[in-house]
């Protein structure tokens, strides 16, 4: 799908982009002017319709990377005197218990093994052991591992003991179907640069109306404040702050495409034959994969490394990327992996490329391709 010079990036975002999303990129934009809040209220709109939550949702933009909009979220949704769990299978989900200390605001940990998805049993043993928790925050999908946790499961678990539920949707938004008709969710939170396939840069938070309206004063931080995010926005048409007039213009094209394309259930399948084609190529080169079948998600996938001498990881990446593939490092704790992403403006005949480079490239290093199988522990 994609020509040219520059390498694919196999990679979980930043992510290959298509030509009319970048060509996007080549107008300035004036700030305040007319077009400019058109197209924000236009993105609003589109990304809230993705998820069906037109009737009671509305959609707060935000400028930074996703981990600022998951930020802005704990920060203005959860009261100073709440208690939020969070269950940890990974970096992400540990990085939220890092943001909940930052924020001085008290959580407990449902520590669970980099392998193993969260369940509604465990959580709802979590909220016995537990009274004072008030929110749950959740990882849909962990791509420290490219883990699937089952989201409407917990959706369901927070709406029956009316806690509040707060998604890190960041790689499954756009990809796997998300539905806020069914309730429990209050908020959901993405980026512009995963699978909707446009640039970093623009985070963005759909929430619930009536718990953004209940959230004034309540945020620590003056540039994530959601609730003044969005009363300026519904006052003015306009971002409070400068907003990545470039990088919402590139979103603005990626939508267009993601709608033309057929929308989640195409995009989501895309996904899946190139997720599909990654594995049995790999497996065919005698590579394994970290996560179960059941667990694995169609946007990342971790690799057990060769147990060999001669497997060093920034070697391998360096040739695979002379060859015109950009992978990931691992990000576990408890087993030597890699990673590669199925996302992006790409489809099965460049997964079918990539996974030749990468078998040339083992055969050049002279890698015997015999992966360990370390048993992870549970996260700390």
């Amino acid at each position: 799908m994609i020509l040219g010079n520059d390498p694919i990036l196999l990679t979980p975002g930043p992510l290959t982009t298509s030509p009319t999303t970048r060509e996007a990129m080549l107008r300035d934009w004036g700030s305040w002017d007319g077009a400019f809040n058109q197209i924000t209220q236009s993105l609003c709109t589109d990304l809230v319709d993705i998820v069906h939550g037109q009737k009671d949702y509305v959609c707060v933009p935000l400028q930074g990377s996703g981990t600022f909009a998951v930020e802005a979220a704990l920060g203005t949704l959860v009261p100073r005197d709440g208690c939020v769990l969070v269950p940890n299978n990974g970096a992400y989900c540990a990085r939220i218990v890092r943001i909940l200390q930052r924020l001085a605001i008290a959580c407990v940990e449902l520590p669970l093994r980099e392998d193993e998805p969260v369940t509604a049993t465990a959580l709802e043993q979590a909220l016995a052991r537990e009274p004072r928790i008030t929110h749950v925050a959740q990882v849909h999908l962990e791509t420290s591992a490219g883990l699937l946790n089952p989201l409407d499961d917990i959706a369901a678990l927070c709406k029956r003991h009316r806690k509040g539920l707060i998604v890190d949707a960041m790689s499954s938004f756009g990809a796997l179907p998300i539905d806020l008709r069914t309730g429990g969710i209050d908020a959901l939170v993405s980026a512009s640069g995963k699978c909707l396939e446009g640039v970093p840069g623009m985070g963005f938070v759909i929430v619930k109306r009536s718990v953004l309206d209940a959230c004034e004063g309540r945020s620590p931080s003056l540039a994530l404040d959601l609730y003044d995010q969005h009363a300026y926005l519904k006052k003015t048409a306009q971002w409070r702050f400068t907003p990545p007039t470039h990088v919402a213009a590139a979103l603005r094209s990626a939508l267009d495409r993601f709608v033309a394309e057929g929308g989640q259930r195409a995009r989501g399948a895309r996904y899946a034959r190139n997720c599909a084609t990654l594995i049995d190529g790999m497996h065919a080169l005698g590579f394994r994969t970290f996560l179960r079948a059941e667990a694995q998600a169609p946007v990342i996938v971790t690799f057990h490394a060769p147990d060999d001498p001669k497997w060093n990881f920034a070697d391998f990446y360096a040739a695979v990327r002379e060859a015109g593939y950009v992978l990931y490092p691992g990000k576990l704790t408890q087993a030597d992996t890699f990673r590669v992403g199925c996302i992006g403006a790409i489809d099965v005949n460049e997964m079918h490329n990539a996974v030749a480079a990468i078998g040339r490239t083992v055969e050049r290093l002279g890698i015997a391709v015999q992966p360990r199988t370390t048993r992870v522990k549970a996260s700390a």
